[in-house]
């Protein structure tokens, strides 16, 4: 199992910055990647960021050159520093992992997440 633990999200104004941190712990190894998701009220859960275990980044369009993910592999943390927030990033924000089971599975693991609301 994997344990994820969120950390940073709250309140921000319009073009503010928060940093989102996720640690792991458990049985982190093979974990081929790591990234956050996002859900707000009545819609469905979007990938916002993914970083491998190759240091290759994927991002959303709309958060692209607003939103930066990082990886502290000494830490087993993950970082979203989110810049220039609008309040269309308003959601629950989730830490998502996904470890190689098999040649041909994967398994995901969710934290808990954490609010993010931007006012206008």
């Amino acid at each position: 199992q994997v344990q994820l633990v969120e950390s940073g999200g709250g309140l921000v104004q319009s073009g503010g910055s928060l940093r989102l941190s996720c640690a792991a712990s458990g049985s982190i190894f093979s974990i081929y990647a790591m990234g956050w998701y996002r859900q707000a009220p009545g819609k469905q859960r979007e990938l916002v960021a993914l970083i491998t275990n190759s240091m290759t980044k994927n991002y959303t369009d709309s958060v692209k050159g607003r939103f930066t993910i990082s990886r502290e592999a000494a830490k087993n943390t993950v970082y979203l520093q989110m810049n220039s927030l609008k309040p269309e990033d308003t959601a629950v924000y989730y830490c998502n992992a996904q470890k190689v089971i098999t040649l041909t599975t994967m398994k995901d693991y969710w934290g808990q997440g954490t609010q993010v609301t931007v006012s206008s």
